[in-house]
C-alpha cells in the first residue's frame, strides 16, 4: 500500500529515540506527515523487545509474540512499510486447546456469539461451569467491559469454578497482560476482552508469525526508512537530552520535537533533569520477565500451531508453539513462560530442565520420535511492565515538544505490540499538532 508524504505548513526536525515497534510507528507516521525524522537506536538492529536472535544455526525470536485480529494499528503499520500480514501471519480462530484435545475453540462468525457457542460445546467442563462463565461474560458485556481500577482479575473472576479459572482465565490473563491473575488489572484485562469480542468478525482471531519477528516489521521498516529519507543510527545510545533555545538538543544536535520511544528506564534517565516528576513515574514501574525455551525433536508435530499447557510449581510453560507447523523450523517447539519471575529466580538452567520434563509429560511419550533436547533458552527480564490494578503509568506528554511512546505509556492497553504501535502513532500525531500550532 503506497502512502504519499504530506507537505505540512511547517515541517519539523524530529528525533525519535528508540527503534522498537513504538519508535518505528512514530518515525513512519511522522515522516508520512512530512517531517524530517532521525532515529537513534542503541542496539545493533531495530526491533526492541520484539526481535529475532540466532541460535543453533536457526533464526529464532527473543519471545513468541501473539497478535490478534483486533490489532488494527499494527497490521496497518506492517502494510505501510511493505510487509504483507497475509503472507507473514497465520490467521486461526481463537483456540485454547490442550494436548488432550480439550479446550475452548471459537467457530467462525461474530466473536461474541462464537464465544458463547464455544463455551457451550466445551468438553471437560460440566454444565454448571459453562453456564457460570457465560453468565459472568454477559454481565461484563452489559457493563461495557468496565471494571473498577482497583480490582484484580482474580477478584473479577471470584466465584467462577476453579477449572474455568485454571484453564481459561489464568492463561488468557498471563498471555495478554504477562501478569498473574492475582496481581493483574481487571480494568485492562476487560479492555482486551472487549476489543477481541466486540471488534467485529475476525477481531478475536489469533495471528501467529510465520516468519521471524525481524521480517514482520523491523527489516521492512529499515528499508522503508532508507527509501523515504529517515536517517537511522544504530549502535547509538543517546547520552544527553537538553532544552534548546527553540526546541531540544539530542547529544548536541538541534530538533524541534523529540519522541522518547526507548525503554521506560532509558527515558527516565534522559528526562531526570528536564522532567523529574515524569522520570520518577517512569522509573517506578515494575516488570515481569518472559522466558522462552526452544526444544528440538526431529519429526515432532503438534495438532495445532499453538497449544495451551497447564502450568504449576513444577511445570513452567503456559503455551507451546510448533515452529514447523508455522512453516519456520521443522522439529522445533517454543515453550513460553509468562509472568516468569519465580522461574528466573530459580535460574535458566533449572527452568529449561523443568520445561523439558513438562514437555515429555504434557505432550505424551508417543509424540516424540526422537527424545527432545534443549536448543536455546532466553529470558527477556524486562519483557513488560507489571500490569497491576490502579497502576500509575507515565503520560505521553512530558514537556512542550517532548513526548513519550511505548507500551508502558498511559493508555487502555497492556504491554503489547498493539499498545506500542498505537502509542508511537499518537506521539507522531502530537508532533503534527505542534507543527500546526507553531
Amino acid at each position: 500500500m503506497a502512502h504519499a508524504l504530506a507537505r505540512p505548513l511547517k515541517p519539523l526536525r524530529v528525533a525519535v529515540v528508540g527503534a522498537g515497534w513504538a519508535g518505528i510507528a512514530a518515525a513512519v507516521h511522522a515522516r508520512l506527515a512530512g517531517h524530517c525524522v532521525q532515529v537513534f537506536e542503541m542496539a545493533p538492529q531495530p526491533g526492541g523487545r520484539a526481535r529475532s536472535v540466532r541460535a543453533g544455526g536457526l533464526t529464532l525470536d527473543n519471545g513468541q509474540h501473539i497478535l490478534i485480529g483486533a490489532y488494527t494499528a499494527t497490521l496497518e503499520l506492517m502494510r505501510m512499510v511493505g510487509a504483507d500480514p497475509r503472507a507473514l501471519l497465520q490467521r486461526l480462530p481463537l483456540a485454547l486447546q490442550y494436548p488432550d484435545g480439550q479446550g475452548l475453540r471459537l467457530p467462525g462468525g461474530a466473536p461474541m456469539p462464537a464465544f458463547a457457542r464455544a463455551v457451550l460445546s466445551r468438553q471437560g467442563w460440566g454444565w454448571s461451569a459453562r453456564w457460570s462463565l457465560l453468565a459472568r461474560a454477559a454481565r461484563w458485556a452489559l457493563g461495557g467491559f468496565h471494571a473498577a481500577p482497583t480490582l484484580s482479575v482474580a477478584q473479577l473472576c471470584a466465584g467462577l469454578p476453579p477449572i474455568v479459572q485454571r484453564q481459561l482465565v489464568e492463561p488468557l490473563c498471563v498471555a495478554a497482560l504477562n501478569t498473574p491473575a492475582a496481581q493483574a488489572s481487571a480494568e485492562v484485562f476487560l479492555r482486551v476482552m472487549r476489543d477481541a469480542l466486540l471488534g467485529g468478525p475476525g477481531s478475536s482471531d489469533l495471528l501467529l508469525p510465520k516468519a521471524a519477528l525481524d521480517a514482520l516489521l523491523p527489516e521492512p521498516a529499515t528499508d522503508w526508512f532508507s527509501a523515504h529519507g529517515v536517517r537511522l543510527l544504530t549502535g547509538t545510545r543517546v547520552a544527553q537530552l537538553q532544552r534548546g533555545a527553540a526546541g531540544w538538543r539530542v547529544d548536541g544536535s538541534g530538533f524541534d520535537a523529540v519522541v522518547l520511544a526507548c525503554s521506560a528506564a532509558e527515558a527516565a534517565r534522559l528526562c531526570s533533569a528536564v522532567a523529574p516528576d515524569w522520570a520518577g513515574c517512569a522509573a517506578a514501574l515494575h516488570y515481569e520477565p518472559i522466558v522462552t525455551v526452544y526444544l528440538s525433536s526431529p519429526g515432532v508435530r503438534l495438532p495445532l500451531p499453538m497449544l495451551a499447557l497447564e502450568a504449576s510449581d513444577d511445570a513452567p510453560a503456559q503455551f507451546v508453539f510448533d515452529l514447523g507447523a508455522l512453516g519456520r523450523a521443522e522439529g522445533v517447539l517454543a515453550f513460553v513462560i509468562s509472568g516468569a519471575s519465580a522461574w528466573v529466580d530459580r535460574g535458566l538452567q533449572a527452568t529449561a530442565e523443568a520445561t523439558l520434563a513438562q514437555a515429555r509429560q504434557a505432550l505424551g511419550a508417543e509424540r516424540w520420535r526422537v527424545p527432545p533436547s534443549l536448543l536455546h533458552v532466553g529470558a527477556e527480564k524486562r519483557a513488560t511492565f507489571r500490569c497491576t490494578p490502579a497502576l500509575r503509568r507515565p503520560p505521553r506528554d512530558i514537556a512542550p515538544g517532548l513526548l513519550a511512546a511505548g507500551d508502558y505509556v498511559a493508555g487502555p492497553y497492556p504491554a503489547t505490540l498493539e499498545g506500542a504501535v498505537r502509542s508511537g502513532r499518537e506521539a507522531a500525531a502530537a508532533v503534527s499538532r505542534l507543527a500546526a500550532a507553531g
